[in-house]
C-alpha cells in the first residue's frame, strides 16, 4: 500500500478535525474529495509528517508518519493550497533552491529547474522575479517545485485554486500527464469534483473529518440499480409520449433518456420504440456523476446513526 490510515483522529481544542478515519490504498492518482473544512489538509499534514494524529496511526510507502516523517518528506513532492513562494527570487532560481533543500546539488538542481519549468510551461518566464508572475503561473512555479527532485509521490493541496477557466484547463492538463506515470503517485486534494474526475482513478471522501467512502472511482460511480439510460435515433417527442403510454415516465436530456428500471426489463422500452417509429442507439445501466455520487454520500446517515 502507498497509504494506510488506521482509526485516525486528529483534535485542534474541542474541534474534531478527524474522526476515526481509516483506509488504505495503492500507488496511482488518488483524489482526496470534500467540501472546505473537511479536514483534508489536516490529514495531509499527518500523512507527510508535519503533525502527529491524536490517536490512530497512518504509514506512507510502509513508514510510520509519527516517526518516520523525514524519511516520507524526502519522497514528497508538496504543493501547498496557499504560497510558499519567496517573492525576490527568480522562477528558476526558487525552483533550484528547492531542489537544494530536497538534497540535490547546486549543479543538479539548476539542471532540474530548468526541465520543469519547462514542463510547467514556464519558460519564457523562468527569469523574472516571481512578485511579477500572474496568479496562474504563481502555481504553475508551486507545481515546479514540487517536482523538482523527482519524487515518487506528489501532494498537491487545490492547485487549480484561483484560475480561470483556461488556467485551470492547463493545470488539469499537466496533472493528467503526471497521473499517467507509472513511477509516480498523486494524491489530488480538492473541493471541485470535475478535477478529481478528470485525473484520478482512485478517490478518498471526506466530510466534518469523517470518511464517507475510499477506493476505485469507477466503482464508487459504479451503476444505479434503479435507473437505465437509453439513446435514440428519432423523433424523441413521440418516443417520450409512447414510455408514458406504456406506465413508464423519466427524463429526456437531448436525445437521451433516464428513465426508472422497468418492473417488467426492458421489454417495455423496445414497444416504445416500435410504437414511436425510434431506433434504439444504447440502452444500458445509469452511472452515477461525481456530483451525485458525492451528495448521495453526504446525505447518507452515518454508520450506526438513526436512519
Amino acid at each position: 500500500m502507498l497509504v494506510e490510515a488506521k482509526d485516525l483522529r486528529r483534535q485542534f481544542g474541542e474541534v474534531e478535525a478527524l474522526a476515526s478515519v481509516s483506509f488504505e490504498l495503492p500507488e496511482g492518482a488518488i483524489g482526496l474529495i470534500g467540501p472546505n473544512g473537511a479536514g483534508k489538509t489536516t490529514l495531509l499534514r499527518i500523512l507527510m509528517g508535519l503533525i502527529p494524529p491524536t490517536s490512530g496511526s497512518a504509514r506512507v510507502f510502509d513508514r510510520d508518519a509519527r516517526t518516520d516523517g523525514l524519511a516520507i518528506r524526502e519522497r514528497v513532492g508538496y504543493m501547498p493550497e496557499h504560497d510558499c513562494l519567496l517573492p525576490e527570487m527568480s522562477g528558476v532560481g526558487f525552483v533550484a533552491y528547492m531542489g537544494q533543500v530536497s538534497g540535490l546539488s547546486r549543479e543538479a538542481a539548476f539542471q532540474r529547474a530548468h526541465e520543469v519549468l519547462h514542463f510547467a510551461g514556464l519558460r519564457e518566464e523562468r527569469y523574472r522575479k516571481i512578485s511579477e508572475y500572474s496568479v496562474g503561473m504563481r502555481q504553475r512555479v508551486k507545481l515546479a517545485q514540487a517536482l523538482v527532485h523527482d519524487p515518487p509521490l506528489c501532494i498537491l493541496d487545490e492547485p487549480t485554486a484561483g484560475l480561470d477557466p483556461a488556467g485551470r484547463e492547463a493545470m488539469i492538463g499537466l496533472l493528467r500527464i503526471l497521473a499517467a506515470r507509472t513511477d509516480r503517485s498523486l494524491i489530488l486534494s480538492t473541493h471541485l469534483l470535475g478535477d478529481v474526475e478528470r485525473v484520478c482513478d482512485r478517490v478518498v471522501v471526506l466530510d466534518s473529518g469523517r470518511l464517507l467512502a475510499s477506493g476505485r472511482l469507477e466503482e464508487l460511480r459504479a451503476s444505479r440499480h434503479d435507473e437505465i439510460i437509453v439513446r435514440i435515433k428519432g423523433d424523441p417527442d413521440r418516443f417520450l409520449e409512447a414510455l408514458r403510454k406504456l406506465g413508464v415516465d423519466g427524463r429526456r436530456e437531448g436525445l437521451e433518456f433516464r428513465l426508472p428500471r422497468p418492473s417488467d426489463g426492458e421489454d417495455v422500452v423496445f414497444r416504445a420504440a416500435r410504437e414511436s417509429g425510434v431506433q434504439i442507439r444504447f440502452l444500458g445501466p445509469a452511472v452515477r456523476t461525481m456530483e451525485e455520487l458525492f451528495l448521495s454520500l453526504v446525505r447518507a446517515p452515518p454508520k450506526g446513526g438513526p436512519p
